[in-house]
């Protein structure tokens, strides 16, 4: 469900990388990456809450990934997870854009918290399961949205797709990030088919009477404001 926070992993070692998955299973969906210019493809998507990422890859190395993706903006928080232990690697990583820093070997415990910790600081691991914006309600748990009181009639993904808009108000989010988001980088549905719900979720909200602003930005993507913000 796109309401919950989705985590890159990139980690060659792939019985560790199966360790790590399990470890932060719940508390967020993850996709797994084993060489450098996989995990910079998958990266660059801009889709993911978090990064953790091992700097010793195949391909190429993770500090060279992480300088190419802020490169090209992507400001998605990437936790560095290495043997690399000395200061000046510590340093060079958040030089290069790392938000932080954990070496092997790593207690379990700890790695679990700091993932907690990124995740609620950048607004993407809330205590509540509710996100508001102006009079729209989303109770994620409960799988509802309402608008000033009145329950919102969504079907299939249109609720993951209105619950990722108003997780990100007032951002751009483009055609392929809700795709990637929603169906999946392997899913056989066209592209087009965000379009197709995105119409019939204003539809949606028109019929409720939400003030929402959903609009389609030229070339760049849709974005949705309160009133207030417009």
């Amino acid at each position: 469900m796109s309401t919950t926070a989705k985590v890159l992993v990139v980690e060659d070692e792939r019985e560790l990388s199966a360790d790590i998955v399990e470890l932060i299973r719940p508390i967020c969906e993850t996709t797994t990456a084993f060489d450098g210019e996989q995990g910079e493809f998958l990266a660059s998507q801009g889709v993911f809450d978090a990064i953790i990422l091992d700097l010793m890859l195949p391909g190429q190395s993770g500090l060279d990934l992480l300088l190419h993706i802020r490169n090209k903006d992507i400001k998605t928080p990437v936790l560095i997870l290495t043997a690399k232990d000395t200061i000046a690697d510590k340093l060079r990583g958040f030089n290069d854009g790392a938000d932080d820093y954990v070496t092997k070997p790593f207690h379990r415990e700890e790695l679990l918290a700091r993932m907690k910790a990124l995740l609620k600081r950048t607004g993407h691991l809330n205590s509540s399961d509710v996100i508001t914006l102006g009079q729209l309600e989303i109770n994620t748990s409960k799988h509802l949205a309402t608008f000033d009181g009145d329950l919102l009639t969504l079907k299939g993904r249109e609720f993951d797709l209105l619950a990722y808009l108003v997780a990100n108000p007032g951002t751009i989010i483009t055609k392929e990030q809700i795709f990637n988001r929603l169906w999946g980088f392997d899913s056989e549905t066209s592209l087009s088919v965000v379009e197709v719900y995105m119409s019939n979720l204003r539809k949606e909200l028109k019929r409720a009477g939400s003030d929402l602003s959903l609009r389609t930005i030229r070339n760049a993507g849709y974005i949705v404001e309160a009133p207030d913000e417009q």
